[in-house]
């Protein structure tokens, strides 16, 4: 596996022990998320598009309408794609080493339109799979005038940077014998129970692969 990139843009100027060059790392904060932020300009202003996504190798697709104007413009110039995880509020004794730890990924680069309909399938099952493992298999696929109305991104991870911080605050040496707590606060992200659709047929249970999340 070749490590990841290392360009003016994906190299840390602060803090740079937090990065790593690991390709492995990076595929373990994209897969393990569930919403990006897609980063493209339009009509010269800048915008930050939270969508969905999928992984597939060194490929990273991301959706949205054909008539969104961010995935109009998007294949026309370098964007840049973000995805974090926020893992802890790190409350140090002082106010200004107060942190969060986290993980975080960046991927920059130029995406390509997908555009037939076997490959856009193929992109569209990877974006399901990743919010809902076996749903692709279990629901209606789309129909060709519903692929029509979907744009999708395939956008390589050429260039990447990984940024994560983790464990206990940080203080300054005199600080440590405040009486002030410090430490963290864990933040984790958890599924509730499946709510079933109102309009649902009678008989029809939770799916397993649902249930397991």
């Amino acid at each position: 596996m070749k490590p990841l990139s290392a360009t003016p843009r994906t190299s840390l100027g602060r803090y740079p022990e937090r990065s790593t060059s690991d390709r492995a790392v990076l595929y373990e904060i994209l897969d393990a998320g569930l919403i990006c932020h897609l980063g493209v300009v339009v009509n010269g202003t800048p915008r930050a598009v939270p969508t969905c996504y999928g992984r597939l190798g060194d490929t990273l697709y991301v959706h949205g309408s054909t008539g969104a104007s961010s995935m109009m413009k998007a294949p026309s110039q370098e964007v840049c794609v973000t995805v974090t995880h926020l893992d802890g509020l790190v409350l140090a004794r002082s106010l200004f080493h107060h942190s969060i730890n986290y993980r975080s990924a960046m991927v920059y680069g130029v995406p390509s339109p997908v555009t037939g309909d076997d490959e856009k399938r193929a992109a569209l099952r990877v974006i399901t799979e990743q919010l809902a493992p076996g749903q692709w298999d279990a629901a209606r696929r789309p129909t060709r005038k519903e692929l029509a109305g979907v744009a999708v991104l395939a956008l390589p991870l050429d260039e990447a940077s990984v940024k994560v911080r983790q464990g206990p605050p940080g203080d300054e040496d005199e600080d440590y014998a405040l009486p002030v707590w410090a430490g963290v606060l864990p933040v984790r992200q958890a599924f509730g129970a499946p709510v079933p659709d109102p309009a649902l047929a009678p008989g029809i249970s939770v799916p397993a692969h649902i249930a397991a999340r």
